[in-house]
């Protein structure tokens, strides 16, 4: 959908909030510029928390329908879909919040600034907050990026349904543990080619009303308060016209983990100064004693002022009740039977299959007397919902998902099998304590279902997990604790055994890969996660989900995990064979493609556009996603990268034409200087529903169409 903004009432609206700036004293002024803004009852200012997340639904302000994690979103490759769950995040937002304000509730997570959506580029597994982006590709994350700040945004002309915010802004993903005093290097190259694009389509494309700075230092300036960043190429060189968050006591690391200023005033002076609005936290206290001082102009604090109050103003903060489209959302939107139907359809979507020997799922239950469901995620909550999360009224685990699915038809038999990074699961125990009542499941059991991986309290933000690690990072790619030694168990019982995997982020399950026959990628899949699981292994549901992150054999793969230099990592740049590629995922069903080609044989100004015959072969309906890659013939220029995705729902035996658009732009890269250059050259567009490498021709049997072009632009 088209997005379409009034600008004369967003001038209007800008107009407004300068008049009411003006009437402003300095400290008011400065407390305004706080995300705990307090009310100013002489000019009926309301008091208004900023701070709200909705990453993948409303979090932290009571229940909410709880969706997928983020990754999980991006494994489905469909950005109409995420424009749709980002939708019915923002209506129960505004049924929430319109609720909230009858009430009087102004406290923190019960406004309409939503800090979501997180498109930092997830270069190495190892991060823990890797689970909140849309994965490892800049073109996917941008795509996915805008439909999802277009979908909370709205696409009213003259009102926000509520404010998105892109973050964090630049170059930001690990490590955790070093975070408050890291300076992320990164080259102009890698900036614009990896770093950079995905927010800057949020910007110029989705128009976003906020973007948050990152913790670390980028090429040796702090991320909230860099010239670089803020000025140089967030406002002149994109045109942002929005507000610009610090992340959350972000300022104070200047001086106390950076050392780039000598205490608070100075690291004030510096974030507004650049570019920044509005503090999380509450150093920006001191902004009226850096304006006294000569340190910051007033202007500079009425800019900022503006930008904020124009963004309340089109939420409609300021208007009598009535006035947005979005006034009269009930409460009872919340939680409903759709946002239930909806929240399944979005598990079911995000699950990929890593390996079906011989076809062993889907499951018969018609065949089944006894089913085992082993595993410290077997019946986790915290594995179903990851972190910036709401609070769902019923949720969904796998063992209960499988329960509810089988009814009294098939015995289910539970068991935890192992902590899920500890040696025992009882404090008093000697360990492995759990050993004997795994072997027991598997000797009465026709099928083993091992539920393993992660939660949010392993891999997550620093200071939000309660793990051994603490800072939220992986120290390795394998699964924690015993885990690997109770597959091991289940494996050497001789029944079959299917290998559920939850976890925010790749896993080198190699052991796995060579022994185990069926694989399951389930992401955090929500709150119906479960459900979602148990309907895809008995057949009910055709996966179409596929990585979008690469899946590593060893951590010897990867380069220093505080390397930013794009160098061997990600599907882009690595040298190596993956585990599981980028873009991978099986089906049920089979596909193939016909009748491939170019509407032209070079590519002009206009681009150029594919199109292919996609049949389905197979004998159940099924959803492709058809993934069209370009490769830029020419000495030391990436791997094969992502330019263009079409998703096509066939049933058995149908047929449908696909195409796909590729502006000049897919051809062009950047040059060492940041320039963007479209040489004219030869490059190779491969069409398929994988990527074009090796390692996917092995998995899969089959290779992508390769179509030659000139680029002539």
């Amino acid at each position: 959908m088209e997005l379409v903004r009034n600008e004369e009432k967003n001038k209007a609206f800008r107009e407004r909030a300068r008049e009411l700036v003006s009437q402003m004293t300095l400290e008011e002024k400065a407390f305004q510029m706080m995300h705990g803004a307090p009310a100013i009852e002489r000019l009926d200012i309301k008091a208004y928390n900023w701070w709200n997340e909705a990453l993948h639904g409303v979090a932290r302000a009571g229940v909410a329908t709880v969706f997928p994690q983020a990754i999980g979103l991006a494994a489905t490759f469909d950005e109409d879909f995420l424009e749709e769950v980002a939708d019915a995040i923002s209506t129960e937002g505004r049924a929430k919040f319109n609720a909230q304000q009858k009430f009087d509730d102004t406290d923190i997570y019960k406004g309409l600034t939503f800090w979501s959506p997180n498109v930092n580029i997830f270069r190495d597994p190892r991060w823990g907050r890797g689970h909140e982006t849309f994965g490892e590709d800049p073109y996917l994350t941008s795509r996915l990026g805008v439909r999802f700040i277009e979908g909370l945004q709205g696409h009213d002309e003259n009102y926000l349904k509520a404010s998105a915010c892109a973050k964090h802004f630049a170059v930001h993903s690990g490590p955790e543990a070093l975070r408050h005093r890291f300076n992320a290097v990164a080259s102009v190259q890698d900036m614009y080619e990896t770093y950079l694009p995905a927010f800057k389509a949020c910007i110029q494309e989705a128009k976003v009303e906020s973007v948050m700075g990152a913790y670390n230092r980028t090429n040796g300036e702090p991320c909230c308060g860099s010239k670089t960043l803020l000025k140089d190429i967030l406002r002149d060189e994109w045109g942002f016209e929005g507000h610009v968050v610090s992340d959350c006591w972000a300022i104070k690391d200047f001086h106390e983990g950076h050392d780039v200023t000598s205490g608070p005033l100075e690291s004030v002076a510096m974030a507004v100064k650049n570019g920044c609005d509005l503090n999380c936290g509450n150093l920006f206290g001191y902004v009226k004693e850096a304006v006294e001082s000569g340190m910051i102009p007033e202007e500079r604090v009425d800019e900022a002022l503006v930008n904020l109050f124009t963004t309340r103003m089109k939420l409609g903060l300021f208007d009598e009740k009535g006035k947005t489209p979005y006034d009269d959302i009930p409460y009872t939107v919340v939680d409903s039977k759709e946002m239930r139907e909806l929240n399944l359809k979005a598990a079911e979507k995000c699950i990929v299959l890593l390996k079906n020997e011989n076809n062993m799922l889907p499951l018969d239950k018609s065949k089944l007397n006894t089913v085992g469901v082993i595993g410290p995620n077997a019946n986790n909550r915290r594995a179903l919902v990851g972190n910036y999360e709401g609070t769902a009224s019923r949720y969904f685990t796998v063992s209960e998902g499988i329960q509810e699915y089988l009814g009294d038809d098939v015995r289910v038999l539970v068991s935890d099998g192992c902590h899920l990074h500890l040696d025992r699961t009882e404090f008093l125990s000697a360990g492995k304590d759990r050993y004997s009542e795994v072997k027991a499941v598997c000797e009465a059991s026709d099928v083993i279902i091992m539920c393993l991986g992660l939660d949010a309290g392993l891999e997550g933000e620093e200071g939000d997990t309660g793990n051994s690690y603490a800072s939220g990072d992986k120290p390795d790619l394998n699964l924690p604790g015993n885990q690997q030694e109770v597959l091991e168990i289940a494996y050497a019982s001789g029944k079959p055994v299917v290998l559920v995997l939850l976890a925010g982020s790749a896993l080198a399950v190699t052991w796995a890969d060579e022994h185990i026959p069926a694989i399951v990628q389930g992401w955090y899949p929500g709150a119906q996660g479960g459900r979602a699981i148990a309907r895809m292994l008995f057949g009910d549901v055709n996966p179409e989900g596929h990585l979008p992150v690469t899946f590593y054999y060893d951590t010897n793969d990867l380069p220093e995990f505080t390397d930013y230099s794009m160098e061997g990592r990600t599907y882009r740049y690595m040298k190596n064979e993956a585990l599981y590629p980028f873009g991978y995922g099986l089906s049920y069903t089979n596909y193939e493609y016909q009748d491939v080609k170019a509407s032209a044989a070079s590519v002009g100004t206009d681009g150029i556009t594919v199109s292919a015959t996609v049949k389905n072969t197979g004998d159940r309906q099924g959803t492709e996603t058809v993934q069209v890659y370009v490769k830029i013939m020419k000495e030391g220029t990436p791997n094969a990268q992502l330019k263009g995705i079409s998703k096509v729902t066939l049933a058995p035996g149908e047929s449908k034409e696909v195409s796909v658009k590729l502006p000049a732009e897919a051809f062009g890269l950047y040059d060492e200087e940041g320039k963007f250059v479209i040489d004219q050259t030869q490059a190779t567009i491969y069409v398929g529903g994988q990527a074009p490498d090796t390692r996917s021709e092995k998995l899969t049997g089959k290779k992508v169409a390769a179509l030659s072009v000139a680029v002539e632009v």
